[in-house]
């Protein structure tokens, strides 16, 4: 390896490491909402200004619809990144059902600081609890099949993390959070490797420890040299429902070794439970962080 891929890679192992350290959310929380807040108020908010500055108002956080819940921590920091003695009261927690004229949470505070923090703080609501609320109805879908609904890294920039709590908050499961703590071999990199058995073996090489590897195959003829190689994590690509059976029943005749099955591809609300039944372990679904519609909340004094 040459001096340039030695400094690149200890570049990523020093992020890796990073990360790994942190043991909840709250670093990543004041940095998205540091973002948000910058993005949305900038030298300041103009309009808030129009209200007298010792103005204190009680505001009421109410549900439109049916949903799950997320981003309360989000929703909070909001607020008291902007007046931390703010008093907000919650009579739901993150994961709850939540329903049309249901009444969340209190907040009481300075009314510019509400004003001021009202739209972002709704922002992260919504949009998480879009997350959760998706991710539930694909969950609830496949229920008593023991296949696991997961996530992928088709999520909104800079928000990977948020988005991949609000999954576990559905009952979902996360997949890797980025390429730095796991691998997973697509058709390009086993195209740019060389074949499948290569991509494998350099994958094992590079791997830390404890590190998941994946390998993607698109054939039941792909899924036939995988195994061979020795493949213990698998995503069957586009796989049609029979393909899908063929595949559970290859990996149990020929593997001696547990060997995880992941579905992936063209999944929807209205077959994933026929994915489900196939026999597989996993299904991932792109949809749950990427194609979601915000869950409608208001502020109101």
């Amino acid at each position: 390896m040459d001096k340039g891929n030695n400094l690149y890679y200890g570049f990523i192992g020093q992020w890796v490491l990073r990360l790994r350290k942190l043991k909840d959310l709250d670093e990543e929380i004041k940095r998205n909402i540091k973002l948000a807040l910058t993005e949305d108020m900038g030298a300041g908010d103009l309009t808030a200004s129009l209200i007298p500055d010792k103005v204190v108002l009680t505001a009421n956080i109410v549900c439109r619809e049916h949903a799950i819940l997320c981003g309360t921590q989000w929703f909070d920091a909001c607020f008291e990144a902007l007046q931390p003695a703010l008093q907000i009261n919650w009579f739901v927690k993150d994961g709850d059902a939540i329903k049309p004229a249901q009444k969340l949470c209190t907040v009481n505070g300075n009314a510019r600081i509400l004003l001021s923090a009202e739209r972002p703080a709704l922002n992260f609501l919504q949009m998480l609890s879009a997350v959760s609320t998706q991710t539930r109805r694909f969950v609830d879908a496949v229920a008593g099949t023991n296949v696991a609904i997961v996530d992928t890294r088709k999520t909104l920039p800079g928000l990977r993390r948020a988005q991949k709590y609000a999954v576990k908050c559905g009952g979902g499961v996360n997949h890797r959070l980025g390429l730095y703590d796991g691998i997973l071999i697509k058709e390009n990199h086993i195209m740019a490797a060389g074949g499948i058995d290569s991509a494998l073996k350099k994958a094992q090489q590079v791997a830390l420890p404890d590190m998941f590897i994946q390998i993607e195959v698109e054939s039941l003829q792909e899924l036939q040299a995988a195994l061979t190689a020795g493949a213990k994590m698998i995503l069957l690509d586009n796989f049609t429902l029979d393909q899908l059976r063929d595949a559970v029943k290859l990996t149990r005749q020929q593997s001696g070794e547990p060997v995880i099955l992941e579905a992936s591809g063209n999944i929807t609300l209205e077959n994933v439970r026929q994915v489900a039944q196939t026999g597989i372990d996993r299904i991932s679904i792109g949809s749950l962080t990427k194609d979601i519609k915000a869950i409608d909340l208001s502020m109101l004094f």
